[in-house]
């Protein structure tokens, strides 16, 4: 059946010629739902074994699992949705990919040309809509551009800083036949500078040698650089002795068990990552984008220390916070001349200084900020997720989160050894994202261990996609961590609301067992901290999709903290760790 569309050039119609871009591209899965706009592409699927297609059950769960797909193998992700709603429903999957810097191409239909701007059915200004929310996107209007245009997207997709593009196809231009000339004939106008400027690197690493509290600032873009540049940064990391901190997105780019490992930092990040970076005299930001989690109070941020900002994105630098050494460059190349220019200087660094660097962080780590209150009669969250990581740490694991309380635990106390194994939604904090993500990283990773830590108002959001699970027999593990809140909301509004808490719960939940059973799923429920370990084992050994509804503590709060507008040295602290603190003789921020 692939024999029609084997040839790589010649005439062939607009749907032909998606499809063979695809094949082209190396693409192995797309990720949709059909529609009248997109019908021809859709005949054109199914004519063909090479491309495999994950029938999701809304065109947000599409956009989402591309996106977990892309993140867990560093490849593209590809979706395709009808014109209007279909089209339109796609948007915060757009603008979720934009913000995290998420590589996926999106295929929409639209009405055929002679109609659009009539208000035909199911039309709608795709372009126009989401113009704002792509790096950038396209209307084909002719036949012979087509093939053309679907090349440049996935340059443009995946060049430079990453991000989402679109491609607006009506379906008389999918009927119509043109001229496919091949992969080779993708314009290469688009050439963002992989290469750091020599002389600020230089610049850098002098600063390295006399720097006597440094700190490495890390971000989504040391993975999106690829393993190269995951590499070169622990190699950096051992040769200097300096401390490494990240952003949520940049988990794994640094082993976890690293020794250097400060944890992650910004508003629910580690005490002492976020007292490092309060008190560092150089601050190397790499691959990541000052945002506003991160850095808390504008002027109060870093204010002593020297700052490096290596980005590829030109618009990234000096655009929040600004920068004493701006360097644009791919992060692998521009580590991997960093490192040369350091060690052709003699590696130095100021010993006695680091010494006594990491004497102080060894005194903010004793305060032990993760540190909680435990219980035998209920389960706390930050406990279930210990026994998750240590139950499935040694796995080959994949883990992608929903939005809220759970997705802070689950970096907090979750290790990651490598890149591309954390999925989750980091600059628009998207609720609904872990599920469909968790399908997105399943099929890229059939033989893998997948699990998606949620909140049941979360994970609510997109239950649907369990249909898909089902279907396609995908054994992702939701670990739905239940307290029947809006843990996140419910925490804001009892530190900084009066308590009053308007609208941040649910009086009507499903039964997460019975749901499993209705998708054809198994559902394991659990509530005491004695069964815990036996019943996350029951969801590792079950071959197939599981709901696991682990009740939880309802009025946990997540902290360390920062709350709104405050510096990184102001965080509202746990009870336990407090307590430490206090018992130490220490300071307690409030």
């Amino acid at each position: 059946m692939t024999g029609q569309t084997e040839q790589t050039g010649g005439q062939m119609t607009g749907a032909k010629m998606v499809v063979q871009a695809l094949r082209d591209q190396g693409v192995d899965t797309v990720f949709g739902y059909p529609g009248g706009a997109v019908l021809p592409i859709y005949d054109e699927l199914f004519q063909q074994n090479d491309i495999r297609h994950v029938l999701v059950r809304h065109e947000q769960g599409a956009i989402h699992a591309a996106e977990g797909y892309a993140r867990s193998t560093g490849k593209p992700g590809v979706a395709i949705v009808t014109s209007g709603p279909g089209a339109t429903n796609a948007v915060t999957g757009l603008t979720d990919a934009l913000l995290d810097s998420i590589p996926i191409v999106v295929l929409s239909g639209q009405v055929p040309t002679f109609m659009i701007g009539s208000d035909a059915f199911q039309e709608a200004d795709t372009v126009g809509i989401t113009r704002p929310c792509t790096k950038h996107n396209w209307l084909v209007k002719e036949t012979d551009r087509l093939g053309a245009t679907l090349h440049e997207a996935f340059h443009v997709a995946t060049a430079g800083r990453p991000g989402p593009v679109l491609i607006d196809i009506p379906k008389d231009v999918q009927f119509a036949t043109g001229t496919y000339g091949g992969k080779e004939t993708r314009p290469t106008r688009y050439a963002p500078p992989v290469k750091g400027d020599p002389a600020a690197i230089e610049a850098l690493a002098r600063a390295m040698e006399t720097a006597k509290r440094p700190v490495f600032y890390t971000g989504g873009g040391v993975i999106n650089s690829g393993p190269e540049a995951s590499k070169l940064l622990r190699d950096l990391v051992a040769a200097t002795g300096f401390p490494i901190t990240s952003t949520l997105m940049g988990l794994g780019a640094y082993p976890a068990s690293g020794e250097q490992w400060l944890g992650m930092l910004g508003m629910h990040g580690l005490y002492e990552a976020n007292m490092a970076m309060h008190g560092c005299d150089l601050l190397i930001c790499i691959g990541a984008r000052f945002d506003d989690r991160i850095t808390g109070r504008i002027d109060a941020f870093s204010p002593n220390s020297v700052r490096a900002h290596i980005d590829i994105d030109p618009s990234s630098l000096n655009k929040v916070i600004r920068t004493d050494i701006p360097i644009i460059g791919d992060v692998a190349n521009v580590l991997g001349d960093l490192m040369a220019a350091w060690s052709a200087r003699g590696r130095k660094t100021d010993r006695e200084g680091l010494a006594q660097w990491q004497a102080q962080i060894g005194e903010w780590r004793a305060r032990d900020c993760l540190s909680f209150r435990n219980s035998d009669k209920v389960i706390k969250p930050q406990y279930a997720l210990q026994r998750l990581e240590a139950l499935t740490k040694d796995r080959d694991r994949y883990i992608t989160t929903e939005v809220g309380q759970h997705q802070m635990w689950a970096a907090q106390y979750l290790g990651f050894e490598d890149p591309n194994r954390w999925m989750t939604s980091g600059g628009l904090g998207t609720m609904g994202y872990g599920f469909p993500a968790s399908v997105g990283v399943q099929m890229a990773h059939p033989d893998s261990l997948v699990i998606n830590v949620a909140g049941e108002a979360s994970w609510l959001m997109n239950m649907q996609e369990m249909g898909t699970a089902v279907q396609y027999r995908l054994p992702v593990k939701q670990f739905i961590l239940n307290n029947e809140r809006l843990g996140m909301v419910r925490q804001w509004q009892e530190l900084l609301h009066g308590e009053r808490y308007s609208q941040s719960w649910s009086e009507a939940l499903p039964d997460f067992v019975k749901l499993a059973e209705a998708f054809g799923a198994k559902g394991i429920l659990c509530k005491d901290p004695a069964d815990l370990d036996d019943a996350i084992m029951e969801m590792l050994d079950y071959d197939g999709p599981v709901i696991f509804d682990c009740l939880v503590e309802k009025h946990e709060n997540c902290f360390p903290m920062i709350p709104s507008g405050k510096a990184h040295n102001e965080m509202l602290m746990g009870e336990v760790s407090t307590a430490h603190a206090i018992e130490a003789g220490g300071a307690v921020l409030v």
